[in-house]
């Protein structure tokens, strides 16, 4: 899958890197912008190139015959966001119970502009005692991948102002 997905990117004009050390066995990944369908295959061929197998969370509804198969292959795990459940727990309870793993999460939280991020990320990563690695797909200039890590203090207000700064000049894929 790597040498398809790298021929692919080649074709496509991407150059997707890892800036990532490659002792860092779990993480949350984040990639923003999120404003496109094709953010979620982009971002899955970039990660098959580089070698990374990212879960992603989905809502359980997506689940459906005859995507449920294709969701499971690409990595996706469903998410009941109707239920009571505190998805921080059951997340951090995978990352424990796995020596390796890697979630990408939207913080956005959906391809529609939001002012506000979501929390969530943030917080599996708080509890999981694991880095946010932050992603990106900069559609103007064809490039992304996984570009820095961050270690969340605790402190949600100053942390992400650190991490959206970083996204400043990133090109969302443009309609």
């Amino acid at each position: 899958m790597k040498l398809f997905s790298s021929f692919l990117l080649k074709l496509l004009g991407w150059n997707i890197t890892n800036d990532i050390s490659s002792e860092i066995k779990k993480a949350v990944i984040i990639v923003v912008p999120h404003t496109s369908f094709w953010d979620t295959p982009l971002g899955k061929i970039g990660f098959w190139h580089l070698g990374v197998d990212s879960k992603i969370l989905i809502k359980k509804e997506a689940f459906i015959w005859p995507f449920r198969t294709l969701l499971q292959m690409l990595g996706g795990v469903p998410v009941n966001r109707n239920k009571s459940t505190r998805l921080t727990d059951v997340v951090t309870k995978m990352y424990n119970a796995n020596d390796s793993l890697f979630i990408t999460i939207a913080p956005e939280g959906t391809r529609a502009k939001v002012s506000e991020w979501r929390r969530g990320f943030y917080y599996i990563a708080l509890a999981a005692n694991v880095p946010i690695i932050l992603g990106t797909l900069d559609y103007e200039n064809k490039e992304g991948g996984m570009k820095k890590l961050f270690y969340p203090t605790g402190n949600f207000e100053l942390d992400i102002i650190e991490i959206q700064s970083f996204y400043k000049g990133i090109k969302k894929k443009s309609s």
